[in-house]
């Protein structure tokens, strides 16, 4: 029994240290610079990598009947659409790619007793959980217990904004409107 207890300390250790390998100084996850209070319905945005460059665009649409917000790359192809769904029991965003389908399903938590908690759902993917302090901008995403990103003012002394770091393989389209259809919510 031990032996079991001192394995699990071990490997969330290693877990702990893989995680500094990527996110925070010198680690190799992708950074994205986020303005606080993204967008209101008919306002554009561009979200800037790293180097001060123009990576992401979000495109509040006005002319629809709901909150819809687009996704798009540097160069204008769209990335996805993010969209509220109206009569649902708690809050629900969608995220749909190019095709229309569905990526991802944002569902806010009913009961959340100390801090704010969302489930993603990704269809034929791994469903992710993101739990912690909304109003600050301080949260991780989680693919089960491996971080996929963080997302944080700290790296930032421009008021209203925020960073966002992606762990390498992720896709970084989705999370960065996970992130924005967070802020939406």
């Amino acid at each position: 029994m031990v032996g079991r207890g001192r394995e699990r300390r071990d490997d969330r250790r290693g877990g702990r240290q893989e995680e500094r390998q990527t996110f925070g100084r010198g680690g190799d996850a992708i950074r994205y610079q986020m303005r606080e209070k993204l967008v209101d319905i008919g306002d554009d945005f561009w979200i800037e990598n790293s180097r001060g460059e123009q990576a992401y665009k979000v495109d509040g649409k006005a002319v629809r009947v709901r909150n819809t917000l687009i996704l798009e790359d540097a160069s204008g192809r769209e990335v996805a659409k993010i969209q509220q769904r109206i009569a649902r029991v708690r809050d629900t965003l969608e995220i749909e790619g190019p095709d229309g389908s569905t990526i991802a399903t944002i569902h806010k938590a009913m009961i959340t007793p100390v801090r704010e908690r969302f489930k993603v759902s990704v269809p034929g993917g791994e469903d992710l959980d993101v739990q912690a302090n909304f109003v600050d901008h301080e949260y991780e995403i989680k693919a089960g217990r491996t971080k996929v990103a963080e997302v944080s003012k700290k790296w930032f002394r421009v008021r209203d904004s925020y960073g966002v770091e992606v762990a390498p393989g992720q896709d970084d389209g989705l999370i960065l409107a996970i992130t924005v259809g967070i802020d939406q919510l």
